[in-house]
């Protein structure tokens, strides 16, 4: 990560524009189709919610925006992204395990299922600040139809929360609500964004 100069990117007018607004965040939704993700996690054994972290980390990866990030007064710069999962810990209470992204969904599989336990049983947060940290909140329980995120002031991140697919005959679609500063990014990225988090969805290998 590194400090660079608003001036000389591509969001030097929304960094003049946003940085100083009282409420910067913006908060999309969008109606995804998860039909095959809950289909390709029963056959392969794997956990929706880890599926779903995994697709919104390669569809981020598609879109050069979530690569920089207004951390305080600065413009921050990222080689490398993470996707944030909140975990309900042993104490009953709960803490954020950042989980670093990799194309490989082997691999992230492993690291998400290893650190989710981790830091259910300790307690403790792991953080990664050296990657771009795309936050989410996984309401599994709940048939909610959106959220809109709180801002703090202090964490700019980009943020997505679901709740429970909802099942209609033989499909499943699930409603998530997407948060962005939009220093970080226009409303046209973050449309670009869900629709290439659709297609990471409808392209996962069976």
């Amino acid at each position: 990560m590194k400090e660079v100069n608003p001036k000389e990117t591509t969001r030097a007018y929304a960094f003049a524009m946003w940085m100083e607004a009282p409420m910067p965040m913006l908060t999309f939704f969008k109606t995804l189709d998860v039909t095959r993700l809950v289909r390709v996690g029963r056959r392969r054994g794997l956990r929706f919610n880890m599926l779903m972290c995994w697709c919104v980390g390669r569809a981020a990866s598609r879109v050069k925006e979530f690569y920089t990030l207004p951390v305080g007064r600065k413009l921050v710069q990222y080689d490398r992204l993470a996707v944030c999962i909140i975990v309900a810990n042993r104490e009953g209470e709960i803490s954020s395990c950042d989980v670093s992204f990799s194309d490989d969904l082997r691999q992230f599989n492993g690291d998400y299922l290893r650190l989710t336990r981790q830091v259910a049983e300790s307690c403790r947060n792991h953080d990664l600040p050296d990657c771009m940290v795309i936050g989410t909140s996984a309401l599994v329980s709940y048939g909610i139809d959106g959220a809109v995120g709180m801002y703090s002031g202090v964490f700019n991140n980009p943020f997505l929360i679901w709740g429970k697919f909802k099942r209609r005959f033989w499909r499943r679609t699930l409603t998530v609500s997407f948060q962005f500063h939009h220093t970080q990014m226009d409303g046209a990225h973050a449309a670009c964004f869900l629709e290439r988090l659709q297609e990471e969805i409808d392209g996962l290998a069976v």
